[in-house]
């Protein structure tokens, strides 16, 4: 390894299903947050399958009992290189750091474990994905227990949200149950964590870093806030930088930072503060940099609202078909904030399927959400990116407040009439912190988490419609939230599947998953499991000729 290891950075740590499946369970089998959960899991002989684990079921299946399954072959819930995770490395490499990146820790155990007998000076967990302190202190137990000496940093939305929502003792209760040694209270923070490292690498004194939390003395200390404006045109990942790292055939990126909008069930833009872009030189040095990766196939852009402003989405469309990049692309897509050009645009410029937030085909709930959309610009965009070809995946929160049952009805009428390849509906989830939840006077809203009511609902009411609607509507494929969701398809598009493969396989899953949320009988049941994991071995034998006898 040479010289000093400076960091290590943690993308993603997924409970493993049969954990996480057993702490929800402990709330209640008929409590919300387990019903929500169950519209991402079969059961198959008694053994409860997340769609990955059914996938991979599927594969064995097609090779005789797994004989002859080969290890790439085997799929892995986020695969895709954690960006967060890179980009804070390259940032920390092109300031002349020693860096190194895990992406999955469930599955990068070993490798974390030799970093660690390095003796770095510190691992940075980012929190992205996280509600729960969980994931997170099962790898700082791990580290701790290979390496006591290697400072443990922290940051991200998980600890945000905790200096947002709790105060005095509480924070402090939140903060210990992790166990790390510093904070970073920062919504970007790659600044705060080279100040960090500087003061390890000297023994300075950390009291001078602005936007931490730190144990010293047995006790949290808070530093004084001082904002970061990191520049996206200067901080660009050069993905030449990992040329001899394998990234895999799918990636992702962003071109901008924070969100143009302000739904009030998300405290994103607040967070991430004003909405920053990078310039179209910047873009396209950094795709340039991409395409000389020749084995990368697939990019994922994760800006929330990549289409906006409308006419610098055109210019990206443009550059990418002037370049002729040999990757597919896909990204969130604001499709009532478009216009045929720019769907046409997409199209041509190698964009295969985008993330369509709608949220709802109420226009009473729309405007509760403050969404700034209509449901006639949601139709015809959906219009459109189907006559152009483009995959549509969209995504639903139902129970909002002010939702009723005819608001509901008017959701489910939405996703029959205009058809998305792909959908989901999400039970709303009252979090605290986000601008409807300065409004629980307005809405009459009580409770948090999955559990809440409001003037006109309440959540088991919302579960239960989402049940119905879910046996209901058969104009579109559901698909899971819980380690799987519709960046999964550039994933398996990486692997070689077709788009066609993974309808197959989504509409017998989909099928599968009926049987569980309807309680179909168990010898019905199991008669039925049968005939369509079938079909889905079917689905996937041209992709394993290879190890079929």
């Amino acid at each position: 390894m040479g010289q000093q290891l400076d960091c290590v950075v943690i993308g993603y740590n997924e409970t493993p299903f049969e954990e996480y499946e057993a702490l929800l369970r402990g709330y209640g089998a008929d409590s919300e947050a387990y019903r929500d959960l169950r519209f991402s899991f079969v059961n198959i002989n008694g053994r409860n399958m997340n769609y990955i684990g059914l996938l991979n079921h599927v594969l064995k299946l097609a090779t005789v009992n797994g004989r002859g399954l080969k290890g790439e072959d085997e799929l892995k819930s986020c695969e895709i290189p954690n960006l967060a995770a890179v980009y804070l490395t390259h940032y920390l490499r092109m300031r002349s750091y020693e860096a190194r990146y895990i992406n999955l820790f469930q599955f990068e155990k070993d490798e974390l474990a030799e970093y660690l007998e390095s003796d770095p000076l510190c691992v940075a967990i980012t929190t992205t994905f996280y509600l729960l302190n969980l994931p997170v202190n099962e790898m700082v137990k791990f580290i701790r227990e290979r390496n006591s000496r290697t400072k443990i940093i922290v940051g991200g939305p998980l600890i945000a949200n905790h200096l947002r929502n709790y105060h005095e003792d509480e924070l402090t209760v939140a903060l210990e149950d992790i166990g790390a040694d510093i904070y970073v209270n920062e919504s970007q923070g790659e600044h705060t964590l080279t100040l960090i490292i500087e003061a390890l690498r000297n023994g300075g004194d950390l009291s001078k870093v602005p936007n931490i939390v730190y144990r010293e003395d047995g006790k949290l200390r808070r530093t004084p806030k001082e904002a970061e404006i990191n520049s996206l045109d200067e901080n660009f990942i050069n993905w030449q930088t990992f040329a001899d790292e394998n990234l895999g055939p799918t990636v992702q990126t962003r071109t901008a930072r924070s969100c143009a909008f302000s739904c009030s069930f998300c405290n994103y833009p607040e967070r991430a503060g004003k909405l920053t872009l990078a310039s179209l030189e910047t873009i396209e040095k950094e795709l340039d940099s991409l395409s000389r990766l020749s084995y990368i196939k697939n990019l994922v852009f994760i800006d929330d609202t990549f289409n906006v402003p409308l006419p610098r989405f055109k210019e990206i469309c443009r550059l990418m078909i002037e370049k002729n990049y040999r990757f597919n692309w896909f990204s969130y897509f604001r499709c009532s904030n478009s216009d045929e050009e720019a769907i046409e645009l997409l199209a041509r410029s190698g964009c295969k399927g985008v993330f369509l937030g709608i949220e709802s085909g109420s226009p009473t709930i729309l405007k509760n959400m403050n969404k700034a959309a209509t449901v006639e610009k949601y139709e015809r965009g959906i219009e459109l990116l189907h006559q152009y070809g483009v995959l549509t995946f969209a995504s639903f929160i139902l129970g909002f407040p002010g939702e009723t049952e005819a608001t509901f009805r008017e959701s489910v009428d939405f996703i029959r009439a205009t058809r998305p390849d792909y959908y989901r509906a999400q039970l709303w989830y009252c979090e605290p912190g986000t601008p409807v939840d300065r409004q629980r006077e307005k809405y009459g809203i009580e409770g948090e988490g999955f559990v809440w009511s409001h003037a006109t609902m309440d959540s088991m009411e919302a579960m239960d419609h989402i049940d119905r609607a879910f046996l209901e509507i058969k104009e579109s494929t559901w698909l899971p939230q819980w380690s799987f969701d519709f960046w999964t398809i550039p994933y398996l598009l990486g692997k070689g599947y077709s788009l066609e493969q993974f309808r197959k396989l989504m509409e017998w899953s989909h099928r599968l998953l009926a049987l569980e949320i309807a309680y179909v009988p168990e010898k019905e049941k199991k008669s039925k499991q049968q005939e369509y994991l079938l079909k889905m071995v079917e689905a996937v034998k041209p992709q394993l000729a290879h190890a079929l006898p």
